[in-house]
């Protein structure tokens, strides 16, 4: 029975496994923002936040505190039970229960809860911030593979490609048509055709390891993509996409925009618990305690005795005068009634005034309103910077579309000039020097043309992430 769990186990695990042998955009990116360092550390971050929170709120309630002590005292002291000047040797013990309460402080605390509140939501922003980030460059390294892998199937087309040329080449040659210099040169084309396909094989396995990099995966895990034809990847059009469109969105969802605002509102909260810390403070304390002292007696009763104090004469007669009396008998107080006997309680209000302490409340107060300066030149700073991304964005969008456009002519002009060039070659009107050169330009054209589409298809899609429209290809 155990075996068969183990097996059904592993099957299940083995499917796990084969289903996510093809990565596609979208786990690409939410493993990325899961498993990425930087993500676990900013998680963290809001983890001391949410503590930083709750301690500020619990510092409303009232403090408690119990302490117990235990001593030998000699020589010249106080007795703990009954306060009187003793000289012995005694063992004491004390026991106190403290509690006290701020009862109004100029809202100094209700302000600090306040600005640890936006705190953890700025910390909440800070990881969205992140993982937005990690997202944009795992989009980016997927790209790259897209383009890594389309610029290698077009160098494995142009390796066919020179192979056929160079067999049927090689049979003309070795029927006297042609000189031996014309196989030579397409042989020497297909070394170098062969080097362009070993780089661009290359520059795949390069772009997958920075994938991988990107999200936290082991370099030596197995890994294939999912390879959308780049035809297929819907974008938006450009006139949907202007930039100041785009930045008034972006300027309400963006988390670095979200993060400055929440931290702004928390420096303002600071800046005022700071000032109220200048102020008294009122509050109420509660004081129980109790004392023991092991040589500390009480009377248990007396040991009768009469006494003869004098003598009476009354009416002649003289009479004796006793009074009764005795000796007191003692016993050692137990350590329980000493408790009961010696309980006290204490209750009061108090009041603090700070007076002088060195200016470091008016400091605190100072250096608080200075970092509102400080969050708000922060704020402006990437206000700016993201319109100025967005327009940066936009201009190079329209820059990689004339590309696009461009290198998509040059590619028709040269599959055209190749067209004629392969014919003349075959009837003997054209060299094989020439043949190459044309077939070399139709090569660059197309990966030419390769990049530019992949690179437009990105701009749009930093444009689109820009306006809150995600990833998506």
């Amino acid at each position: 029975m155990r075996q068969l769990l183990t097996a059904i186990f592993l099957f299940l695990i083995s499917l796990g496994v084969h289903a996510q042998d093809r990565w596609n955009l979208r786990s690409i990116v939410d493993y990325a923002m899961t498993n990425n360092i930087n993500v676990k550390l900013s998680e963290v971050q809001i983890k001391i936040a949410a503590v930083n929170l709750k301690q500020s709120k619990l510092s409303q309630y009232p403090t408690a505190g119990f302490s117990v002590n235990t001593g030998l005292n000699s020589g010249s002291n106080q007795d703990p039970t009954s306060f009187s000047r003793i000289t012995q040797t005694y063992l004491s013990s004390g026991l106190q229960l403290q509690s006290s309460a701020d009862i109004f402080n100029f809202y100094s605390k209700r302000n600090t809860i306040a600005a640890n509140g936006w705190e953890a939501k700025a910390a909440l922003a800070a990881t969205d911030k992140i993982k937005y980030d990690i997202a944009l460059s795992a989009a980016t390294a997927y790209l790259q593979i897209l383009l890594s892998k389309e610029q290698e199937n077009i160098a494995a087309v142009q390796i066919q490609q020179t192979q056929a040329q160079l067999t049927n080449t090689r049979k003309l040659v070795d029927a006297g048509s042609l000189p031996e210099l014309n196989a030579t040169q397409l042989e020497a084309q297909l070394a170098l055709d062969s080097l362009n396909y070993i780089t661009t094989k290359g520059n795949t396995t390069q772009a997958i390891l920075n994938l991988k990099a990107n999200m936290n995966l082991d370099a030596a895990a197995p890994f294939e993509i999912d390879t959308p034809p780049v035809e297929s990847i819907p974008v938006e059009s450009l006139a949907s996409l202007q930039p100041d469109y785009v930045y008034d969105i972006a300027i309400k969802n963006m988390p670095q925009q979200r993060y400055n605002d929440f931290k702004l509102i928390a420096a303002t909260k600071k800046a005022a618990a700071a000032r109220g810390a200048m102020y008294p403070t009122f509050g109420a304390y509660l004081n129980l305690g109790s004392n023991y002292n092991n040589q500390s007696k009480i009377v248990t009763g007396f040991t009768p005795k009469i006494t003869d104090i004098g003598f009476v004469n009354v009416g002649g007669t003289t009479y004796v005068v006793n009074a009764p009396s005795g000796t007191a008998i003692y016993k050692n107080s137990s350590f329980t009634s000493q408790l009961s006997d010696n309980f006290r309680q204490g209750i009061g209000i108090s009041l603090s005034v700070p007076i002088f302490n060195g200016s470091s409340l008016r400091s605190n107060y100072e250096r608080s309103k200075l970092n509102i300066s400080t969050v708000q030149l922060q704020k402006e700073q990437d206000n700016q910077k993201l319109k100025q991304d967005i327009y940066q964005a936009y201009n190079a969008a329209l820059i990689a579309y004339e590309k696009f456009n461009t290198s998509k002519k040059s590619v028709d002009i040269n599959e055209l000039n190749f067209s004629y060039a392969s014919k003349r070659s075959a009837v003997g009107m054209l060299g094989t020097f020439d043949l190459i050169t044309t077939q070399n330009n139709l090569l660059r054209a197309k990966l030419e043309y390769t990049s530019n589409r992949y690179d437009y298809v990105f701009k749009i899609k930093v444009l689109e992430f820009y306006k809150g429209m995600g990833l998506k290809l």
